[in-house]
């Protein structure tokens, strides 16, 4: 016999139920491990969720990077990174350090 759309709908509602419970429940143990781990380690929120550079894994996009090299002329500059300007390119780049 199968059951009717309202008991399936009362059984979905009892079982979300016991899952937020079951959450709860986990959720507390996980943090108190947590603080567990932190206390005997002394931990800061830095060694946890470290922030910078050394942080992210292989090379980050977005990062600025200083210029290494100035054109007198027009007064652009490069990181020295990538492809070389026209400015510089084929000449002695030391001319050009900033």
């Amino acid at each position: 016999m199968t059951a009717s759309y309202k008991e399936l709908l009362k059984q979905r509602e009892a079982l979300e139920q016991q899952i937020a419970e079951a959450k709860s429940r986990e959720m507390a143990v996980a943090v108190s491990q947590v603080r567990e781990l932190i206390a005997a380690f002394g931990l800061t929120q830095q060694d946890v969720f470290p922030v910078g550079r050394s942080a992210r894994a292989g090379g980050a996009t977005g990062v600025k990077v200083a210029p290494k090299y100035r054109d007198p002329a027009t007064g652009q500059t490069w990181t020295g990174r990538g492809k070389p300007p026209k400015w510089i390119q084929n000449l002695d780049r030391e001319k050009f350090a900033i």
